[in-house]
């Protein structure tokens, strides 16, 4: 199993398709007309694929969908050796088939796919993988989707836990409760068993969490963010921040506290760059080359829900890094007092 592509569902397809571009650096690869209802804009870097779809009629599902919830990830699709299995394994656990197994051509090559419900407006295409067509890398600025993030409502999170578990053989990983003085939360990672999808679960622990401001603002469960993995995140920042990329900002306290913890592994140059670009980092402390650096955008629709993350792991430095996630709790927590839904 890996990710194919992730589809989002927007008001303007051609406006997000210009944003991936001119923000992210992705190339638009082609567009699609499905049925006259719906417009699909496609745009990859090589390695990551995303559909970018809007209505043209009140026909379309996207008009449904964005009827329901505000613009964002409507399907993760995984690609997967034998979809009639998957499926099958799907429905005996329960899951919804949305739309039953049918071909589709994908980059001109026909494909067999079917889609399953998941989570709130979320669903899961499972489409076949593509022997013998190899993309090509046009931009190594990012390497893969590291992780996609899934907000769930209160008390949800061990059934959505076992819900991956059974429908989609993901198994439970690390896990961890993030608490400030003014909010918490739960976080469970499911990963699937040839590692290559990462998907941390995350349930509200306070009434006043971010995570319930998004699935508040969402209208119900979602994808709160996805992870972009990156060779050379200081690099990486530096050319989006030329591109006009808003990033969530970090306090320079911070970085004290992270040069007062035992064992820094970053050199004072190093250190003074990734303080510039506001980037955060984790380490193990039994295994200090294991570094974890991170960024994050700040919401890129107009409500405060979808956000991307770019990541950098140096030595194969495993998780998620419980320090980075308690200061990015932090840092959206200032954004929330800003926006006056935390006092």
């Amino acid at each position: 199993m890996k990710i194919d592509h992730v589809h989002f569902y927007v008001e303007d397809a051609k406006v997000w398709r210009d944003w991936f571009v001119n923000h992210l650096g992705f190339t638009a690869v082609g567009s699609h007309l499905s049925s006259v209802h719906t417009c699909t804009e496609f745009v990859s870097n090589g390695v990551v694929d995303f559909w970018v779809s809007s209505a043209l009629l009140h026909t379309s599902p996207v008009a449904d969908f964005l009827r329901k919830h505000p613009p964002g990830v409507a399907d993760v699709a995984f690609a997967v050796e034998d979809v009639a299995r998957a499926i099958a394994q799907a429905q005996t656990y329960g899951a919804t088939v949305i739309q039953p197994i049918h071909s589709r051509r994908v980059a001109g090559v026909w494909r067999q796919c079917g889609t399953i419900a998941a989570w709130g407006g979320l669903t899961h295409t499972l489409i076949s993988t593509s022997p013998g067509h190899a993309q090509q890398t046009t931009d190594h600025t990012f390497t893969a989707i590291d992780h996609i993030v899934l907000n769930v409502a209160v008390g949800e999170l061990e059934s959505a836990v076992a819900w991956y578990e059974k429908v989609l053989d993901f198994q439970p990983q690390q896990s961890f409760k993030i608490q400030t003085e003014r909010s918490a939360l739960y976080s469970q990672v499911m990963v699937s068993r040839n590692g290559r999808v990462q998907l941390p679960i995350n349930e509200p622990a306070s009434s006043n969490s971010q995570i319930q401001e998004f699935l508040d603002v969402n209208r119900g469960s979602g994808v709160q963010h996805i992870a972009l993995a990156t060779p050379n995140l200081i690099s990486t920042i530096t050319q989006l921040r030329a591109r006009g990329l808003s990033l969530l900002s970090v306090p320079q306290t911070y970085y004290s506290q992270v040069q007062q913890r035992r064992g820094c592994p970053l050199s004072r140059v190093e250190l003074e760059a990734i303080a510039e670009q506001e980037i955060l980092v984790d380490w193990p402390e039994d295994s200090q080359d294991a570094v974890l650096l991170q960024i994050f955008t700040q919401p890129i629709f107009a409500q405060p829900t979808f956000f991307f993350e770019f990541i950098e792991r140096r030595y194969q430095a495993q998780g998620f890094g419980e320090g980075n996630f308690r200061a990015l709790f932090e840092a959206i927590e200032g954004e929330q007092i800003k926006r006056g839904s935390l006092q």
